[in-house]
């Protein structure tokens, strides 16, 4: 991954940045303290997704509070527990609770500017277990490269992976740093079933059906997989959630257009949204929504809260469910279609779009916005055009001229892909990347 590593130590960078984060977190308690105790951004601006709850001066768990309460750090607890109502604990943000603090904020009063950039901040979360580091690295890096807005990523990972992924991200270029911040938690699940949870399809990937639960103060969130590649501005899919009616509460893409070749239509031995179900690999969410609905189901006649429906539906489908998380979120939404807003197949391009033949008419007319290396894709050669846009981002070092390091290089390894489906559309994977680059040169 680029931009890691440096000439000062790790130990060294990692303690200097460690005493500049609680100096910000002093400075900005003691200075904002005014403007933000009655939950309203300096120059009276609330977020577009507020819903009338208290803003927050940082995302995550920290940050939210009453009129006259102080500001309060999370306690230093190791969450390895739910409780029975699978709630964490109010004051609890997880092991790494510093990681709240902004990488990029001075010490200072929040400014009005500042205020400005906290209400239109993209919520980006990603789970990663086992060898996905590399790779989520190399997504948040597609995120950051685009982005004219700043994102906020909640890093979900196990125990042995937090400390190379704090080393890699402090690590990277000022200016990169600038423009995003993260938060990395570990991985929880309710205590009496945990293994259970962690195992379903792969590795801790239901982890996203409990961040509605763990993320109690976050209002909307965009979960992405590792696997995911942002071509162009994370702030372009957040403002989907403007199209939102008054039902709707997350937003996903069809799993597939075609349904000679659908999965969930020719095999599945549950229910399923729609026509061909859905795909959760990217799934946008207004968490305060999701939190406070009752969802049909179909195992009592009396509406569930989201917590409430979990454990009972995998163990009624356990035995049926092939794709764990994403088909549990399918059931749900077979039952509550009303709740769910479906946006192209362009802003989840996946292998099963190309690999057959083109059937994503969204991206033949505009381009993919964002590429999903699903089936493994990137490491292996079975779909080398998936495989050079992964590459070429991973090995592009910042700083560089995103046309000259980037841009052609990833043209020019598209040119030997054509020889597959997937390759043929190539044109088709930097279109909008293109259009991205032209538009962070010219800033």
């Amino acid at each position: 991954m680029s931009g890691r590593g440096g000439k000062m130590p790790k130990v060294l960078l990692r303690l200097a940045w460690y005493f500049t984060q609680r100096a910000d977190q002093l400075a900005s308690t003691l200075d904002g303290r005014d403007e933000l105790s009655a939950g309203v951004i300096p120059g009276g601006r609330r977020s577009s997704h507020d819903s009338g709850h208290l803003l927050r001066k940082t995302p995550g768990l920290a940050g939210l509070r009453s009129p006259g309460e102080e500001l309060s750090r999370c306690k230093s607890l190791s969450v390895s527990y739910w409780n029975p109502y699978w709630r964490l604990p109010a004051e609890v943000c997880g092991v790494n609770c510093l990681l709240e603090s902004s990488l990029s904020e001075k010490p200072g009063s929040v400014s009005k500017e500042h205020g400005d950039e906290e209400a239109h901040t993209s919520h980006v979360a990603v789970v990663a277990c086992g060898p996905r580091l590399e790779e989520t690295l190399t997504m948040v890096k597609s995120a950051v490269l685009f982005s004219k807005k700043p994102v906020h990523f909640y890093i979900f990972a196990e125990d042995e992976l937090h400390d190379s992924f704090r080393d890699a991200l402090i690590t990277w270029p000022r200016e990169v740093k600038a423009k995003f911040t993260f938060t990395i938690y570990p991985i929880t699940f309710p205590k009496e079933n945990a293994n259970e949870w962690k195992k379903l399809f792969k590795p801790c990937a239901s982890q996203r059906l409990f961040l509605p639960l763990i993320l109690k103060e976050v209002d909307s969130l965009l979960y992405v997989d590792t696997d995911i590649l942002f071509l162009q501005p994370v702030e372009d899919i957040w403002a989907l959630l403007s199209l939102f009616d008054s039902s709707q509460l997350a937003a996903m893409a069809p799993e597939h257009e075609e349904p000679r070749i659908g999965w969930y239509n020719r095999f599945a031995r549950h229910p399923y949204y729609g026509k061909t179900g859905v795909n959760s690999g990217v799934m946008l969410m207004n968490m305060t929504r999701l939190r406070e609905k009752y969802f049909k189901n179909d195992m009592t006649a009396v509406a569930l809260k989201w917590e409430e429906m979990l454990m009972p539906l995998l163990q009624k489908y356990k035995l049926n469910i092939t794709w764990g998380d994403q088909d549990l979120l399918n059931i749900i939404f077979h039952h509550n279609p009303e709740s769910l807003y479906v946006f192209p197949c362009q802003w989840n391009y996946r292998p099963d779009h190309c690999m057959y033949g083109s059937n994503c008419a969204q991206a033949e007319r505009e381009g993919v916005f964002i590429l999903h290396g699903n089936r493994g894709v990137y490491h292996n050669d079975k779909q080398p055009a998936f495989q050079a846009v992964y590459k070429t981002i991973q090995k592009y070092q910042f700083g560089e001229n995103l046309e000259t390091s980037l841009l052609k290089p990833l043209e020019a390894a598209l040119q030997s892909a054509t020889h597959t489906y997937c390759g043929r559309a190539g044109p088709l994977l930097t279109k909008r990347l293109k259009e991205s680059i032209r538009s962070v040169q010219q800033r």
